[in-house]
């Protein structure tokens, strides 16, 4: 029975190790601590998103967002990091499996969050628009007639 015992627990000790082995390397080389950062750099990590970070350093917003800035809700630190995980997630699967559409397309909710961004910072410039928009969610969408400022001109 200890014989029994000693095997199961060295076949589960190893399979935890290659398990956790497995998780750590391709957290190191996915440079994964660099996606708790606010560097934009960190977004380039993956090259398809090399066009997105070239197009960002030309554009007018350059020097005053980051793409957490835009992409992320500032409303808590909490769902900052919840929507910043998703996206990790779905980003990797997607980059993975190679299943992502190109162009990449903003998902809906990640819409709604970079639209209350731009309110957010511009404010001041759009509160008479935003003060008088019902509460559905197309009342109002910077990125339909700005699309190009985060980015650069479509490619």
């Amino acid at each position: 029975m200890w014989r029994s015992l000693s095997r199961t627990g060295t076949l589960l000790t190893l399979a935890v190790g290659v398990l956790a082995g497995s998780g750590f390397y391709t957290a190191r080389y996915a440079e994964g601590l660099s996606y708790l950062s606010d560097d934009p750099k960190a977004c380039v990590n993956c090259h398809i998103m090399r066009d997105h970070y070239d197009g960002w350093q030309k554009a007018s917003h350059h020097a005053f967002a980051t793409c957490n800035d835009c992409h992320l809700p500032h409303d808590n630190i909490i769902h900052k990091y919840y929507i910043k995980a998703e996206n990790g997630f779905w980003h990797s699967k997607g980059f993975t499996l190679q299943d992502f559409p190109e162009p990449i397309r903003i998902r809906p909710h990640n819409r709604v969050v970079l639209n209350n961004n731009c309110v957010h910072c511009h404010a001041d410039l759009v509160g008479d628009i935003t003060s008088h928009a019902t509460e559905t969610a197309d009342a109002w969408n910077c990125i339909h007639c700005h699309g190009q400022v985060g980015h650069g001109p479509v490619r």
